[in-house]
């Protein structure tokens, strides 16, 4: 595991080992594999320093949504604050989640709120 990894993310990779060495899977690469899964975590949620380097220059792609830390949230907690936003910042998130991750859930529920 890499320094500065947070307390949650190193519990993560122990207990991914530890089930690794269990079931016998990845024999001799369990810290390898361990380390890897929980380390594209860390990429996809914008924990390593890159991504908060970005985040703090002003590049991150979700900078500038209505939704705060739209990246790490899922369909369910992205539908409830869709109530909250006007027309253009529902537009604004539909071009968003379209070029990003294209979720279907997501965008329905943009489009119902457009519709409406």
């Amino acid at each position: 595991m890499p320094r500065g990894a947070s307390p949650k993310r190193e519990r993560e990779y122990e207990a991914l080992k530890r089930e690794f060495k269990q079931e016998g899977r990845y024999e001799g690469r369990e810290e390898e594999v361990a380390a890897r899964i929980v380390n594209k975590q860390r990429r996809e949620y914008g924990e390593t320093k890159a991504a908060r380097a970005k985040d703090r220059a002003g590049r991150s792609p979700d900078r500038g949504l209505a939704i705060a830390d739209y990246e790490q949230l899922t369909v369910p907690q992205i539908a409830r604050q869709l109530d909250d936003l006007d027309r253009k910042e529902l537009r604004e998130v539909r071009r968003y989640e379209q070029q990003h991750k294209a979720r279907k859930g997501v965008l329905t529920a943009v489009e119902r709120k457009l519709a409406a």
